[in-house]
């Protein structure tokens, strides 16, 4: 039986040998963007200009202000309101998340009701409360319920600073929109990591710092990240209860030099240097935990190996 060839098959594939055609692709003219952009940055250009030559902003009050004593001060109360609000309002969206998925009717019934209230409730109403809790308790005590005997006990005026007051606005209602935050990371993660957890025999706080919450971080903290930066300028709402954060201080020094703008503008430096600090540690997070997603299986195996061991 004769075999016939066909032309250009031997060994490779006619496609094969066809030259590579050069592609001439044009690129579509799209003046719209020139146009847009040309606007943009003369738009930008020209801001810049207005801003740097106007004479009303007073920018060598502004350079003096900078490193004051008085708004560093007023910088460092800010930075302290900021963490211990944030740590607060995760230690309580925590226990609150943890309530929401917990089995028992009362403990989702108190966790949905306190962040109904503080959610529903705006904070400024909720600082002035606190700064004006005294009208209602005018004194906490330790002792027995219900008018018993009293240990100890203090004054409310006394206890309750303007900076006490702020903590609690702040960390409180921080914690009722941390609980949202963590009850979605903790439910994102798949039921069965739980199941198999629970089938080796840890306990449900084993399986919760083991194999959940590693796997739940990763969805927690970009929001976590956001809900700080917020805090962070959130904080000068502290200034209608007359607490030392910086916008507080910032207004104290322009009621006295008349630099209304200036101060206003010095406040804004220092809190953009602060939003942009807080963004890059947010983006370097993130990535932590993004790698760690990846070896996220070897992790949860060497967490479960001692149980894996025991019970074999």
């Amino acid at each position: 039986m004769e075999v016939t060839k066909i032309p250009g098959a031997s060994g490779t594939s006619a496609a094969a040998q066809e030259p590579d055609l050069p592609i001439d692709a044009i690129r579509p003219p799209r003046p719209g963007r020139w146009i847009a952009a040309l606007v943009a940055g003369f738009f930008l250009v020209w801001l810049a200009y207005t801003i740097i030559v106007n004479e009303n902003l007073h920018w060598d009050v502004i350079v003096a202000y900078l490193g004051d004593g008085r708004v560093l001060g007023g910088l460092w109360v800010t930075i302290q309101l900021t963490v211990l609000s944030m740590a607060i309002g995760l230690a309580l969206g925590v226990l609150a998340a943890v309530m929401q998925l917990s089995g028992s009717a009362v403990l989702r019934g108190a966790s949905a009701l306190y962040t109904w209230f503080f959610r529903g409730t705006p904070l400024l109403v909720q600082l002035i409360f606190w700064f004006n809790i005294g009208l209602v308790f005018p004194t906490f005590g330790i002792g027995v319920p219900f008018d018993g005997p009293k240990l100890f006990e203090w004054q409310a005026n006394e206890l309750i600073t303007p900076f006490t007051a702020a903590l609690l606005g702040l960390g409180i209602n921080e914690g009722a929109y941390m609980a949202e935050i963590v009850r979605a990371g903790i439910r994102s993660v798949d039921p069965g990591q739980r199941e198999a957890a629970e089938s080796l025999g840890m306990s449900h706080r084993q399986v919760l710092r083991r194999v959940v919450l590693p796997q739940a971080m990763r969805v927690i903290v970009p929001p976590t990240g956001n809900q700080f930066i917020s805090m962070l300028k959130t904080t000068s709402m502290v200034s209608v209860i007359a607490g030392a954060e910086l916008l507080t201080v910032s207004q104290r020094i322009y009621l006295g030099n008349f630099e209304v703008i200036a101060m206003l503008i010095v406040a804004s430096i220092w809190y953009m240097v602060l939003t942009t600090i807080a963004s890059v540690g947010q983006h370097f997070l993130e990535k932590r935990f993004e790698r760690g997603h990846h070896a996220l299986p070897a992790r949860i195996r060497r967490n479960l190996r001692p149980f894996g061991r025991g019970n074999a």
